[in-house]
């Protein structure tokens, strides 16, 4: 076989770090097949200066991409799970779910001691709407506060003194191997992580490039994968909704949980649920309206997303 393929992705250290990674990994499964990045800028790099609930939420960084994707200008594109919406652009599938990476949130502080440490008032840093929400319920005299920016950007803002603490996500630090001297692991059975934390998605349009993605499927992701983000469509929420959702699979079994918070974090539903691998669909299904049943829709009409 001797073919290009053109992989689309985010400019970002990061997004061009996770594409360069999957680039390699086809080149090594197929051989003959040469691969190369096609950087597309979405409006989520381009506008930083508000909140993502202000612009359109983290969909915004992928439908630039789909747009390509579905213009044939790119074969398929590599994205953070946990920036695709609910329902994927017509005519586009997930092609391919690789082994998934540390899904857990890590605190970065400038000195040691996490947030139990920092004094009241202390500022810490986030763009998440879930991490505000569930820092703000473990931690209220801590005051949250919007911080957009890349990895580097976010760590640079921490070192200056804008922040005394950035909640980032495990995985892209390790991608970017990058070890801050006062890091703390957050525990995802109470700061849960959000749908999708640390997968990688791998979407194309469905035709030949499908079979070539799949060489990098890994079963037990796309189970995780499916339940959460059946999760998500249940719940029917935004990007920017405080939703939580993490499965774990065992074998043959999953276990699934799940949060919906206030932004402010005074009201935190906590689901989970645990099954066959195999019904893992039906289990996120399940779970969602679970959390709806249990105060879920209320949160939901308050944010005006019901």
């Amino acid at each position: 076989m001797s073919r290009l393929l053109r992989i689309g992705t985010r400019g970002s250290r990061l997004a061009r770090a996770q594409a360069d990674w999957v680039r390699r990994r086809l080149e090594e499964a197929h051989a003959g097949l040469r691969a190369e990045l096609v950087v597309i800028r979405t409006s989520g790099d381009r506008f930083l200066d508000g909140p993502l609930s202000s612009i359109g939420g983290k969909g915004l960084f992928v439908k630039e991409i789909e747009a390509a994707l579905s213009a044939g200008e790119v074969d398929c594109a590599v994205h953070s799970m946990k920036d695709l919406p609910a329902d994927l652009a017509p005519g586009l599938v997930l092609a391919a779910v690789p082994e998934r990476e540390d899904p857990r949130d890590v605190v970065v502080t400038r000195e040691a001691g996490g947030l139990e440490r920092l004094p009241e008032g202390a500022r810490v840093g986030t763009s998440s709407q879930r991490r505000a929400a569930l820092v703000r319920a473990a931690y209220p005299a801590l005051q949250v506060v919007d911080l957009r920016g890349n990895v580097d950007t976010r760590l640079r803002k921490l070192a200056d003194g804008e922040v005394a603490a950035v909640v980032l996500a495990s995985a892209g630090l390790r991608r970017l191997s990058i070890d801050p001297p006062h890091a703390e692991l957050c525990d995802p059975e109470s700061f849960v992580p959000a749908i999708g934390q640390g997968a990688l998605a791998l979407e194309s349009r469905g035709d030949d490039v499908a079979p070539l993605l799949r060489a990098l499927e890994h079963p037990p992701a796309r189970v995780a994968i499916d339940a959460e983000r059946a999760l998500l469509h249940g719940v029917g929420a935004s990007c920017v909704t405080p939703l939580a959702g993490y499965a774990t699979v065992d074998g043959d079994a999953l276990r699934l949980r799940a949060v919906l918070a206030q932004p402010d974090g005074g009201r935190v539903v906590r689901v989970e649920s645990d099954g066959s691998a195999a019904r893992a669909a039906e289990i996120g299904a399940a779970v969602a309206r679970r959390l709806l049943d249990a105060g879920g829709a209320e949160i939901l009409r308050a944010l005006g997303a019901a």
